[in-house]
């Protein structure tokens, strides 16, 4: 009986075995399927060149020849315009005698400005936290104190029991 149970059981498992091949396979096949007509209907999938009409590129060419224009024929601040900004103002530029269609940069101020506002808020917090810090060792004391003169009762109380 045990030869014949062990005859049993490889025949089980070989059966199982091929079983699980050929359900792998099927699902190659399905996937390969899948993804066969999934690539044939994008195949079909054609993009339309999009028809611009005449009128249409002519407005458009228009609009940017417009453009194209006032950029050329804008005036520019300086009194050179093909001078650098050092030749056509050899002084030192001040806010006084620069040209009033030049802005100024502000970026440098406002990055210190930014840094001065958060060291004040950075000295206003270490403040707050120093006078939490000693508000909190003036409790300590006073528990210390208080818990020595609960301790000085007590052994006061017990002395004048004895």
């Amino acid at each position: 009986e045990e030869d014949l149970l062990n005859d049993v059981c490889r025949e089980v498992v070989e059966k199982w075995s091929e079983a699980q091949i050929s359900d792998t396979k099927e699902e190659k096949e399905d996937e390969i399927q899948a993804i066969a007509s999934m690539m044939e209907k994008q195949a079909k999938i054609v993009v339309k060149p999009k028809e611009v009409s005449q009128e249409a590129k002519q407005r458009k060419a228009a609009l940017l020849a417009q453009y194209a224009n006032v950029t050329d024929e804008e005036e520019y601040p300086f009194p050179n315009p093909g001078a650098t900004c050092c030749a056509a103002w050899p002084e030192p530029v001040s806010a006084l005698n620069a040209p009033a269609a030049l802005f100024r940069n502000t970026n440098v101020e406002d990055v210190l400005n930014a840094r001065k506002l958060e060291r004040e808020l950075l000295r206003d917090e270490f403040q707050k936290k120093k006078e939490q810090d000693k508000l909190q060792r003036e409790k300590e004391k006073l528990a210390k104190q208080e818990r020595k003169e609960k301790e000085k009762k007590r052994t006061q109380k017990g002395e004048r029991k004895r």
